[in-house]
Formats: structure tokens, sequence, C-alpha cells
């Protein structure tokens, strides 16, 4: 698997929503991009933003971004398709299963569930699967277990 990390975990439901508009908007720094971002973001685009088809429209979304910070897009770097689409589906299962109270609870309890931690996509999928360009740049299904 990967290295375990104690999760940052978010003080309010306002800096939840910073993370989730940021993103939209391009204005968030490139440093506050991080692994609980990602996922503070996705979360938050399906409990708030129903105009936001996370499947269909966080790729564009994170590409946009990626470029407004100076970064790249190609097989080697920035967005995932791959691991962008494992996370979706990890947020979405989390969500069916919990009800913690507030934006930044249900954020927090995420990070925490197996679904929100770095290396959960690496049950379904081997890392040589997983960090090829074929997923990088298409979605792949796993080739280690079937999804839950």
């Amino acid at each position: 698997m990967t290295k375990d990390y104690a999760p940052r975990l978010f003080t309010g439901d306002d800096a939840v929503r910073h993370i989730g508009n940021g993103l939209v908007n391009c204005t968030l720094t490139r440093p506050e991009w991080t692994h609980e971002a990602h996922l503070a973001a996705c979360l938050w685009i399906i409990v708030e933003r129903p105009d936001i088809q996370p499947e269909n429209d966080l790729p564009g979304i994170i590409r946009r971004f990626n470029e407004s910070v100076g970064g790249v897009n190609d097989e080697t770097q920035g967005y995932h398709e791959t691991i962008t689409q494992c996370f979706i589906r990890g947020v979405r299962r989390y969500l069916a299963r919990t009800e913690e109270g507030g934006l930044s609870g249900r954020v927090n309890g995420l990070l925490l569930a197996d679904e929100g931690q770095r290396g959960w996509p690496l049950r379904f999928y081997s890392r040589e699967r997983l960090f090829s360009v074929e997923a990088r740049l298409a979605r792949v299904g796993p080739d280690l277990q079937p999804w839950p």
C-alpha cells in the first residue's frame, strides 16, 4: 500500500467551501491543493453543487485549475482520470452510509474512513496499472478486485 499519513482535518464548513469554490473558480493556491482538498472539493460538489456532475465535470475543472497554477496535464503529470473517478466513487460510497453532521464533519469523517485514505485505490488496482499512462489519460477498470 502506501505510507500512512495523518489527514489534515478541516476546522469548519467555511474551510471546505473555500477549497471547493477555490477549485471551481481557480483561486486556490497550488499548496492548498492537497489530497484532503481533492476529497473535500469532491464531497462539497456532491453535497452542495447539484449543478456540477462530478464524474463528467470534475476532470475539466481539475485540469483547468492545474493549468491556472502553472501545472501541466499530460501523460506523466497533472490530472489523473482513473484516480479521480475512483475517489468520486469512494466519496459517494462513504456518503451513502453516513449522516455526519455539517459539511466539515462529513469531510473529516471521509478523511478518516477507508475511502479517504491515499492508498485506497490500491485495494483495487496494482501499482503498475494505476500509475500507467493509460490510467492517467482514461478510466481503466481495476485489476486486483472488483469495486465493492
